[in-house]
């Protein structure tokens, strides 16, 4: 039965219940208990449906409890009691659908931001199309008030977004040419023409809004264990009520202690907080993918993170060429052309720095394989190349000479990352790279040890130089360097068969073994890749890390919460059964002793919906600069 539904019917039964009061206030008896009757009968049915419904499942509902009290009261000639518990009951079922939809507000808020339509170019021709009808290659046009339709590269045009429903972040970000855009941004200045490399249910608005419905959906441990108690709970209870009838024989105490045993505050004090927890990470840029990941993520103990794109930018520069043969452009030139193939970041960072300097790119890479963790190898022009780290040089039979080894030594302390190029079994050069750490790194991992964390640890493929230096200015607890990715799953193993409770965060591809294995995955979203996100228990759906601190202490205050509920649940039944059982409590006052337990449990779990983490945390440290 729906909110409407229930409202309805909760309404019709009050009035009749008050009109009731009114008829025995003007002593009408006869038709106050013809009311009263039809009050019962109208409230009653959904509850007797429903307990039906769940005895055909072999269920024992609360459902259940209810309709055998009121058929007793009926019986007995308590109709009061039966129109105000049958009333009272339906109350607490509106209030709990009502709240439920309340904390479900904000997956409609994300709901209401997809975009409808699109203005697309086709064929010279300006046109607007439903955004089902927007196809892969479309150049789609965005001016400003506008939401984009797509996911896509801007091919002209800039412009300021806001991109609160993918990042949580307010602030607008600037835009231009090949810059990544996404579904459901705004655009709040200028003007874009946007390439559309993924549509429909294929963006990542799209992918949020289906992980925040499955998260919603999805049951948390504590959640599992309330459904089968309350499978267990109600049959104990009627046998409690037939033992309290043989020992009393008062049949209103009776029906009394079985209609205020119902685990009705229980039975929602788990969901209605996981809700309200899962909607609140929604709202901020956090996904965290269902209750049972919530209560996982709270227990965390050890947070392991990969270094490049996660504790930095992911956004790397060639500091330095220096060529032991040549002049640099040339190796840089056949360096590029050769890392064309790589879709590894440190790759990919020469290319880029070839097309800065308008290099042309004239010959394609043959014989070309990328070994993984350690670079590449491709014939250019007739020239066999390998380009990479230390053990891809002692693989391939490469000797590093001493000065070169110093030389890359002494850019590697400085923070850099030594890239070693040979041309034909001889080294030509070693391109430094360097990153920086995220500005709000140092902030988050203070905010993640004040928030409960014992150790924080770094696992990078990247030369122990460069990791150490990072490290140093984190105040990292441990650094393990020149890993590969099952080196970094071997570790974080490891470290669970030694009863850490583990975190991974990481974006990249040769990051999700780690992600995978480790208690809790975490990817960074917004520049990550599809296979961590997947993989990853919680995305970050921006390169803040300070949503990690805020996703943890959410985590620890919804199961918090759902505890208090639990408590305060039990506490409330415990302490009336004890009043019924000493004839302290009656039927009615019970009940609606018991529908405020409800409502109080709802109110407490609202209070997820804005919950926020210390304030102070929004404000970002200063940029540390990994580089010399």
């Amino acid at each position: 039965m729906n909110a409407k539904r229930t409202s309805l019917i909760t309404a019709i039964s009050g009035l009749l219940l008050a009109a009731a009061i009114g008829l025995h206030i003007a002593d009408f008896h006869d038709w106050k208990q013809t009311l009263l009757i039809l009050a019962t009968i109208i409230a009653g049915t959904p509850i007797l449906i429903k307990a039906f419904k769940a005895l055909r499942m072999k269920a024992f509902s609360i459902e259940l409890l209810v309709t055998i009290a009121v058929v007793g009261a009926l019986f007995i000639g308590e109709y009061v009691e039966s129109a105000a518990v049958t009333f009272l009951f339906l109350f607490g079922a509106f209030l709990e659908a009502r709240t439920l939809e309340k904390t479900r507000s904000s997956l409609k808020a994300l709901v209401d931001m997809t975009p409808l339509e699109a203005t697309v170019i086709r064929n010279d021709e300006t046109m607007i199309v439903s955004v089902d009808d927007v196809e892969l290659g479309d150049r789609v046009i965005i001016r400003s008030g506008e939401k984009v339709a797509v996911d896509g590269h801007i091919a002209t045009g800039t412009a300021t977004l806001n991109e609160a429903a993918i990042t949580g972040e307010s602030v607008p970000a600037s835009k231009t040419i090949e810059d990544r855009v996404f579904s459901g941004t705004i655009v709040d200045s200028g003007f874009i023409e946007v390439i559309a490399d993924r549509v429909g249910e294929d963006t990542t608005f799209a992918r949020i809004i289906e992980l925040v419905e499955e998260a919603q959906e999805s049951q948390s441990t504590t959640e599992k264990f309330l459904d089968r108690f309350a499978n267990i709970y109600t049959p104990t209870i009627v046998v409690l009520s037939v033992l309290v009838y043989i020992f009393s024989r008062n049949i209103e105490m009776t029906l009394t202690f079985l209609v205020i045993a119902c685990p009705g505050a229980l039975v929602i004090s788990a969901p209605v907080s996981i809700v309200a927890g899962i909607g609140n990470g929604a709202r901020n840029g956090v996904l965290i993918k269902g209750g049972d990941i919530m209560e996982k993520l709270a227990k965390i103990d050890t947070v392991v993170f990969d270094k490049t794109g996660t504790l930095t930018r992911g956004r790397p520069e060639v500091t330095d060429i220096h060529s032991f043969a040549g002049a640099p452009e040339n190796l840089l030139q056949l360096v590029a052309e050769a890392e064309m193939i790589s879709e590894h970041h440190l790759g990919q960072t020469i290319v880029r720095e070839a097309k800065k300097r308008n290099l042309s790119f004239v010959n394609e890479p043959q014989d070309a394989e990328i070994i993984r963790g350690n670079g590449i190898r491709a014939r250019i022009d007739g020239k066999l190349l390998a380009i990479g780290n230390r053990k891809l040089m002692a693989a391939e039979g490469i000797g590093i000479e001493e000065s070169v080894e110093a030389y890359a030594i002494r850019r590697e302390k400085a923070g850099n990352t030594a890239i070693f190029a040979s041309i034909d079994g001889k080294i030509a050069g070693v391109f430094s790279i360097a990153d920086r750490i995220r500005p709000e790194a140092a902030h988050a991992l203070q905010q993640l040890r004040a928030s409960g964390v014992k150790k924080i640890i770094m696992l990078t493929g990247d030369n122990r130089h460069t990791a150490e230096l990072v490290g140093a200015q984190l105040g990292l607890d441990e650094v393990h360097a020149e890993l590969l990715p099952e080196d970094k799953v071997a570790i974080i193993q490891k470290l669970k068969d030694t009863g850490h409770k583990v975190a991974m965060a990481g974006d990249g591809i040769n990051d999700a073994p780690a992600i995978a294995t480790a208690n809790i995955g975490l990817a960074m979203g917004k520049g990550g890749t599809d296979i961590s996100m997947e993989t990853a228990d919680v995305v970050l759906m921006t390169d803040r890390l300070n949503q990690f601190s805020h996703a943890y202490s959410l985590a620890k205050a919804t199961v918090r919460n759902m505890k208090q509920n639990t408590f305060f649940a039990v506490g409330t039944v415990g302490l009336l059964l004890a009043g019924v059982l000493l004839g302290k409590v009656f039927l009615a006052s019970g009940m609606l002793i018991h529908e405020l337990s409800v409502l109080i449990v709802i109110l407490n779990a609202i209070r997820l919906i804005r919950y926020t983490k210390r304030k102070s945390e929004s404000q970002q440290a200063e940029p540390i600069l990994v580089t010399e």
